[in-house]
């Protein structure tokens, strides 16, 4: 059984990708400090799957401590990397706090990775290293611009540290650009938990119907686009966790081309923050209590995905549409409210 390392694992992403990864066969352990998630997903990572997940609770900035995850699994073939800070508007006001976490923590582990000959590694991501693309959808080969916020330089410095050290290593690598991950898993026993103010647009919705956040606020709608808001690519966490898994089955078949290989994750559908209001209003049944603010700095335009170097090499498909996000979305914050 091939035994695999999710730093993050109790986080959003993280935690569906180990359920996943169960489902798939594979056997997993976690490296999670609860700093940006809590322990609620092991629990509910085993009401999904019957398994218990072993988590070790190390800051990967604390490279003896990460050593010392390594020295007690020495049977690890794979690693899946989220644990990172995410939230552009938060890395604008604490760059360094970004730049520090982001990437020293990528540095140790890889330095791991290199003296434990880790024979696979997956990188957590984004679509910010494309900034403010000249055209959509994004493909692969789309220009590198400037990060438009220090988020999306950490994830351009991190594939660029990886590119590098692959090849230096025998590790082959995958760098997943992923869009927008929405939703919860269907079951509702995980889904996206913010620690404090919730950054990203569906929980802010969610958590705005439920009546925690009294009003919520569209950054603008002055942009050059459809409806005047900005556009993105709307994904469903499962989707994008069942891309790990494939990524990871790639690799062990030895079917990438290149020592560190490239794939987007989106549906390849641009959506507008109002498009995405009304969608939870219609499946809801909830009139959202919004206005339309300023801009916010650090936000693209718009941006989606072009997906088809996925679906062709991963055999990768979509399964959850927009609809099927939100009430996954809403189903997981009614559960919160019963709890």
């Amino acid at each position: 059984m091939n035994k695999i390392l999710v730093t993050g694992g109790c986080g959003y992403i993280g935690s569906h990708t180990i359920v996943d990864l169960l489902e798939n066969g594979f056997d997993v352990i976690s490296i999670d400090d609860f700093s940006r998630s809590t322990d609620i997903a092991l629990a509910g990572i085993e009401k999904i799957t019957g398994k218990k997940i072993k988590n070790y609770a190390v800051d990967l900035k604390n490279f003896d401590a990460i050593h010392t995850v390594f020295q007690e699994n020495k049977n690890i073939s794979g690693i899946i990397h989220f644990a990172a800070y995410k939230a552009v508007g938060e890395s604008v006001e604490q760059p360094l706090n970004y730049y520090e976490n982001n990437l020293f923590g990528l540095i140790n582990l890889l330095k791991c990775v290199e003296e434990f000959k880790i024979p696979h590694f997956v990188f957590s991501s984004s679509c910010t290293v494309y900034g403010n693309p000249d055209a959509i959808p994004v493909t692969e080969n789309s220009p590198i611009k400037e990060a438009e916020s220090p988020y999306g330089a950490t994830k351009q410095m991190g594939e660029r540290i990886i590119k590098d050290f692959s090849f230096i290593v025998n590790t082959s690598c995958i760098l997943l650009r992923y869009f927008n991950p929405v939703g919860a898993h269907p079951t509702t026993y995980i889904g996206e938990l913010p620690l404090g103010k919730p950054m990203n647009l569906v929980p802010v919705i969610t958590q705005t119907a439920i009546g925690k956040i009294p009003k919520m606020y569209v950054h603008g709608n002055d942009y050059d686009t459809r409806d005047g808001s900005c556009i993105r690519d709307y994904i469903h966490v499962c989707d994008i966790a069942h891309a790990h898994t494939l990524g990871l089955q790639y690799l062990i078949e030895k079917k990438n081309q290149t020592r560190c290989d490239v794939f987007n994750l989106g549906t390849g559908n641009g959506v507008t923050v109002l498009e995405a209001i009304n969608t939870f209003e219609k499946i809801s049944g909830v009139a959202l209590n919004y206005e339309i603010g300023p801009r916010r700095a650090g936000d693209v335009v718009a941006i989606y995905a072009n997906n088809e170097l996925a679906v062709k090499k991963l055999n990768w498909e979509i399964k959850y549409n927009l609809e099927a996000m939100m009430k996954t979305a809403w189903d997981w914050e009614l559960k919160l409210k019963n709890e």
